[in-house]
């Protein structure tokens, strides 16, 4: 995987490993009795791990900002209603995504 420094992240790798891994997620669910369940487990670990890279990378690049650049971003980012104002907060200056926090490998 790329590393999440803001100097050398390479966004479009962490975009595609992402959605591939989303992708092999909806091919198992359009035939689930194709896929053993260590095929299964290794889809949902591949999803996991891909959007905390996606959004660790977020949250670097965001630290790396100056603090008055990381207020405007973050006030513009609350008020897109592309997602909460509180997960924006969560992902960027809280401890990160709720749901990621929660869910380890399995």
């Amino acid at each position: 995987m790329t590393a999440t420094n803001a100097s050398n992240t390479d966004w479009t790798a962490l975009q595609q490993a992402e959605d591939m891994a989303y992708f092999k997620a909806d091919l198992c669910c359009y035939s689930p009795e194709s896929y053993s369940l260590e095929e299964k487990r290794g889809i949902c670990n591949e999803m996991v791990s891909t959007s905390k890279a996606m959004l660790g990378a977020m949250r670097a690049d965001f630290v790396q900002l100056p603090p008055e650049l990381r207020s405007k971003l973050l006030d513009t980012l609350c008020q897109s209603r592309v997602e909460s104002p509180e997960r924006w907060l969560d992902v960027l200056v809280g401890e990160g995504d709720p749901l990621y926090r929660e869910i380890g490998t399995l």
